[in-house]
């Protein structure tokens, strides 16, 4: 602290001083309701909390506190304005990848939602069927309990529209893989000196 900022601050509290002086002899006179000195008093000393919380945190803005920080001038995940008791949970179970102990419902939304990367990552018409068919089974045993808990909405899948969508999607996959290929393999051939381009 540099001799300027010092002696800002010991007129500030000289300041407070005296006003505090005066607010207590107008209390004593009757001109002053105590109840309302209290309430504006703790407006000061909140203004004064977030006063000292910014003047901390761009301190440490100076000193690089804050570098690297992945949600610098960002908003926290999770805090949308709205107050969930079981956020920590919800938050636990989501960085952990905690699976199977949701509801069915919830359960088979999500696996739904994921099913056709799961699909796609298999090789064998054989097994998507089986996948196909386990799942529908799911479906049907999750709507038929009455366990409580949300309802089942999840859709069941058409076991050949789904396995047709799956070779057309692994189809154009491998079409991609090859251009690929063809273009990493044209890029790594030497090119003779007469056929180079500028």
């Amino acid at each position: 602290m540099n001799d300027v900022d010092a002696r800002m601050d010991r007129l500030r509290r000289a300041a407070r001083y005296r006003y505090q002086q005066l607010v207590e002899s107008e209390i004593e006179r009757g001109s002053l309701d105590p109840d309302e000195v209290r309430e504006e008093r703790r407006l000061l000393k909140a203004a004064d909390v977030a006063a000292h919380a910014r003047a901390q945190i761009e301190e440490a803005e100076r000193r690089g506190v804050f570098d690297g920080n992945p949600y610098h001038g960002k908003p926290l995940p999770g805090i949308d304005g709205q107050h969930d008791p079981d956020w920590w949970i919800k938050s636990k179970i989501e960085r952990e990848d905690i699976r199977g102990i949701a509801p069915p419902a919830l359960a088979l939304r999500t696996e739904d939602a994921e099913l056709d990367d799961h699909l796609d990552a298999l090789s064998v018409e054989s097994d998507v069927r089986d996948v196909l068919v386990d799942f529908n089974a799911r479906v049907k045993e999750a709507r038929r309990q009455l366990l409580g808990g949300p309802p089942v909405v999840t859709p069941m899948r058409e076991v050949e529209p789904e396995v047709q969508a799956w070779r057309e999607r692994r189809q154009v996959r491998m079409a991609s893989a090859a251009r690929a290929a063809e273009q990493a393999l044209a890029d790594a051939r030497p090119r003779r000196w007469w056929r180079r381009r500028p």
